[in-house]
């Protein structure tokens, strides 16, 4: 190992300092800058140089400006259905269905579970849909949150048909002793490990038992709860006026109908299901909404522009913290910190204790980066081939590598589905991750003891 145990400094620096000013995008910076200073000094080239070039090449990588683009538009359709009160009249609709706290949330981690396709899209749906009714039941925004985000990306990593199963399915099968299993295909493989990816398991299963009460609120949600108790009016006073700046009031438009937060939904879920690509989804989304809204005289043409602009430009710190995850994830990557993370586990391994300590490794890097996507992709040629070496199982090696991506999109103070979730609920997002995390650390938990016992039952 070239760099040896230094190459871990950069990610110990930035989760302490991410810890210590509960700032985000900063400290992410921070850590890729003192990355590219290690890279810059190990091979003599000029730093100012290769950080620049490096920022550039992930800015203009295919994939970031891709995710970008789609987080940006997320917030233009937000804006858009909001000014068109549509969110309002869905409140309304569920309000009749949802007469308590629990119903509430119960609603939104079952339209959570249906809206599988993608976690983005679902965080956009759900609290599109809920965040005005839980302020209504007296919910504090940061339940919402934690409800919204430990059903999405669950959801989709145990559903066969989402993007996530296709992104990790063809990330396996790249990789020829996997093909050489015979399933036939990716997303065939993929089918068979769904049983055992046990952090999406029981990060989906804590969720209605904390709404229930079985799983008691802990620490800062306890806190966030315990700030709605001087509610007196027991709607939402203090949610609204902390974080309803922008909202609409009730009787902005009394003719507004849910079908105008229904159809441009069904409208992007139906043309990403069809194509294959959230991007064009979106952008069919936004289409129908001017053909639905302009001419009934729900906004005008240059309203919505202006929305289009404005919710885009909303979603520009989320964009910042994303850019900034993808520099730390290049300068760590090139520094070879993920594998000599591998390579310090490596005396440790057995086939009995490997699908466990695959899991940490990949939540743990995926946590250090905020990549729940990259990070996995780097590790799994490592990881599988490994895996293969000692004996242990297959399936359980690659539900692990699923697993450990899943915990980091939960725990991360800066992974993409955190801060996204943040911003759809409109809370800061060390609110959200505080909140959050002693629920993942419970299905963290559960899901090692689980990982360690199936590696000697499970052959």
């Amino acid at each position: 190992m070239e760099y040896g145990i230094i190459c871990l400094f950069p990610a110990i620096l930035t989760v302490v300092v991410a810890v210590w000013s509960k700032r985000t995008t900063e400290p992410l910076l921070l850590g890729a800058l003192t990355g590219y200073g290690l890279l810059s000094y190990k091979t003599g080239a000029n730093f100012v140089e290769l950080a620049t070039s490096k920022f550039f090449e992930v800015f203009t990588d295919p994939e970031s400006v891709w995710m970008l683009l789609v987080c940006g538009l997320f917030g233009s359709l937000i804006a858009v259905i909001n000014e068109s009160n549509a969110t309002n009249a869905i409140a309304n609709v569920l309000g009749k269905l949802c007469k308590s706290k629990t119903t509430t949330l119960l609603s939104a981690w079952v339209l959570g579970m249906i809206i599988y396709i993608d976690d983005y899209m679902n965080i956009l749906t759900v609290t599109s849909c809920t965040k005005k009714l839980a302020d209504q039941r007296n919910i504090p925004r940061e339940a919402l949150a934690y409800v919204v985000d430990s059903t999405g990306a669950p959801t989709s990593v145990l559903i066969p048909f989402s993007t996530w199963a296709i992104f990790f399915g063809g990330v396996f099968y790249e990789q020829d002793a996997i093909k050489a299993l015979g399933y036939g295909d990716a997303i065939s493989t993929y089918m068979q490990i769904i049983p055992y990816i046990f952090y999406g398991i029981f990060a989906l299963a804590i969720v209605p038992l904390f709404i229930v009460g079985i799983v008691p609120k802990v620490g800062a949600m306890k806190r966030a709860y315990a700030r709605l108790k001087n509610d007196e009016e027991g709607y939402g006073i203090i949610e609204n006026t902390k974080y309803h700046k922008h909202d609409k009031p009730d009787d902005y438009d009394r003719k507004a109908s849910a079908w105008d937060f229904v159809i441009p939904i069904l409208t992007m879920i139906g043309v990403q299901m069809y194509v294959g690509d959230l991007f064009v989804g979106l952008i069919a989304a936004l289409l129908c909404c001017i053909v639905l809204y302009v001419p009934r005289g729900k906004i005008t043409m240059g309203k919505f522009c202006d929305c289009w602009i404005e919710g885009f430009a909303d979603l520009v710190p989320v964009l910042s913290i994303i850019v900034a995850a993808f520099y730390i994830e290049g300068a760590m990557t090139a520094i070879g910190m993920p594998a000599y993370v591998i390579h310090l586990i490596e005396p440790y391994v057995n086939a009995q204790m490997y699908p466990m300590l695959a899991f940490w490794t990949v939540g743990c890097l995926g946590f250090i980066t905020g990549s729940n996507w990259g990070i996995p992709a780097v590790c799994a040629p490592i990881i599988i081939p490994l895996g293969f070496a000692v004996e242990a199982n297959p399936f359980l090696v690659m539900a692990s590598i699923v697993s450990g991506a899943t915990l980091c999109s939960h725990a991360c103070f800066y992974a993409d589905a955190t801060v996204f979730t943040s911003k759809a609920c409109d809370i800061e997002n060390t609110a959200h991750v505080y909140t959050q995390l002693p629920y993942a650390g419970i299905a963290m938990v559960f899901a090692s003891v689980a990982y360690l016992i199936a590696g000697f039952v499970v052959v």
